[in-house]
């Protein structure tokens, strides 16, 4: 999931990209309006093309806040008469967006209560304590988390714990600086951490924000093809980030860490158990938020019907007649922690107002926005005009296509806002899908995962910055790691739509 804005982020005043964006962005607005309309393009779809001009170009730039350039549909969508206010707001209010609000609700209740560094501690201590067994373990507890929990809020829990074990396992890697070409310990240990926050957050619809925006896109511009189920996307998010989990600690344990510490397993388990002493016994809070985690984790992945191949699994909600939505479950969730007490008699309970207000809203609004987008491309006419003229790309393989479209949205993600560019690219992916007679779901669903594997640079994800931050990792060593697990991304991303597209999601 994405970052944590629980508090407001100051800024000293605009970079120059920024400025640059701020006339840019207005400049490429006037110039689509005042070019001659193309044949078969409605005026309204023109404008569209327009906003979308200077929506994405003030979205990569950050000339606006991302939630405030979000709300530009709600206002020119209705004033060019594309559709109406109510229409343009209402994808504001979609489904998925409180899908996602729920799962924020639940992981903030994780936090209060640090159920989330109990678990991450339990993984620890039970996958041993050898460099590279605790390299794992520290991966898998951190992708296990980074699943339901945001990604920043799990990398920066899991940072302190890591810096205290590094220190103990490899006693010069107190110097963050030990080894300069970015294969000591402590360096491979940070990028660990950080990469597997990334990954964890391809295996679930919530686990990150590209995710439920291509649910939610795929809900406006296909409402034939049925709803993204969570179990669904599991039954191919999992083993993608499984399988891509696995690899990348191969290629970190053993390839990028070429000096393994020989001693102080000991030392290192000491200090885990004194992290896990620590904690105590579980709190009444703890117990009460691990419950219902599991019991909404179950109704999640069993509400809807699931059709893998020739198998229909009927979801608990068809069963039992209702009309009900992953959202409507999420939010019965969140209601629950607002309701239940931990102590009555001091007035607290398992999730208060305090703690929820520091959910990332802004997120939400960057949902809205891209929804609005998505909806207009449909009604205007854009994607059945866009599917026309691209349709010269017929000529490429598909497997090349999907190869070239997630290395070029990977690159693309090192730098701009993984959440934006989906917003962003979905409807043209889905109009492209449309042009070369393919199933829309092989393009958008390797551009949406492909969104979350940008490992090269600091700014491309909040984790990376976390592991830049920690003083172990210096931008080319990141750059030199990340180069590869992009790579790996692209090729196991086209792979995985490849093989398990058609079962899953009956592409074929």
């Amino acid at each position: 999931m994405l970052s944590d804005r629980s508090t407001p982020q100051h800024t000293k005043g605009y970079r120059r990209s920024q400025i640059v964006g701020l006339l840019l962005g207005p400049t490429l607005l006037v110039v689509v309006l005042l070019l001659p309309t193309p044949i078969g393009l409605a005026p309204q779809a023109q404008r569209l093309v327009a906003l979308i001009a200077l929506m994405g170009v003030w979205w990569s730039t950050e000339a606006l806040p991302l939630a405030a350039t979000s709300l530009l549909p709600l206002v020119l969508l209705p004033v060019w008469g594309i559709m109406t206010p109510e229409a343009a707001a209402a994808p504001y209010a979609d489904p998925n967006i409180f899908l996602f609000l729920g799962g924020f609700f639940l992981a903030q209740a994780f936090q209060r209560w640090g159920l989330h560094r109990r678990v991450a501690l339990l993984i620890l201590s039970l996958i041993g304590t050898q460099p590279r067994q605790l390299l794992l373990g520290f991966m898998l507890a951190t992708a296990g988390i980074s699943m339901w929990v945001s990604n920043t809020a799990t990398a920066m829990m899991m940072l302190p714990i890591g810096v205290a074990v590094v220190s103990q396992i490899s006693p010069e890697s107190i110097n963050p600086h030990e080894h300069s070409d970015g294969n000591g310990f402590g360096t491979v240990f940070m990028l660990a951490i950080a990469y597997a926050a990334s990954i964890g957050g391809m295996a679930t619809l919530i686990g990150t924000p590209p995710n439920l925006i291509f649910a939610g896109q795929v809900r406006q511009l296909f409402p034939e093809l049925g709803e993204i189920g969570f179990l669904r996307w599991m039954l191919l998010g999992v083993p993608l980030a499984g399988v891509y989990l696995l690899l990348t600690w191969v290629y970190l344990g053993f390839i990028r860490l070429r000096s393994v510490p020989k001693a102080a397993p000991a030392a290192s388990r000491e200090a885990l158990f004194r992290q896990r002493a620590a904690l105590g016994a579980m709190s009444r809070g703890e117990w009460v938020v691990m419950t219902i985690f599991f019991l909404t984790v179950a109704a999640w992945i069993f509400r809807a019907d699931t059709v893998v191949g020739p198998l229909i699994i009927p979801g608990w909600s068809t069963r039992l007649g209702l009309e009900v939505h992953d959202g409507t479950v999420a939010v019965a969730a969140a209601l629950l922690l607002f309701l239940i007490p931990v102590d009555l008699k001091g007035g607290q309970f398992t999730l208060d107002w305090a703690w929820a207000v520091r959910i990332p809203w802004d997120v939400l609004l960057l949902f809205g926005g891209g929804f609005a987008l998505a909806h207009a491309f449909r009604l205007t006419g854009l994607g059945a005009w866009l599917a026309t003229e691209l349709g010269v790309l017929v000529a490429l393989p598909l497997g090349i296509m999907i190869l070239v479209l997630c290395v070029v949205v990977i690159l693309a993600s090192e730098i701009a806002s993984n959440t934006a560019l989906a917003s962003l690219l979905l409807p043209i992916l889905a109009a492209t899908a449309t042009a070369v007679g393919v199933h829309p779901y092989l393009l958008m669903l390797p551009a949406t995962l492909a969104a979350s594997c940008g490992f090269m640079l600091p700014v491309a994800t909040p984790p990376n910055a976390v592991a830049f931050a920690s003083g172990y990792v210096t931008v080319p060593q990141m750059v030199r790691a990340g180069l590869v697990i992009d790579l790996l991304g692209a090729v196991l991303v086209t792979v995985a739509v490849m093989a398990l597209g058609g079962p899953v999601f009956g592409l074929w």
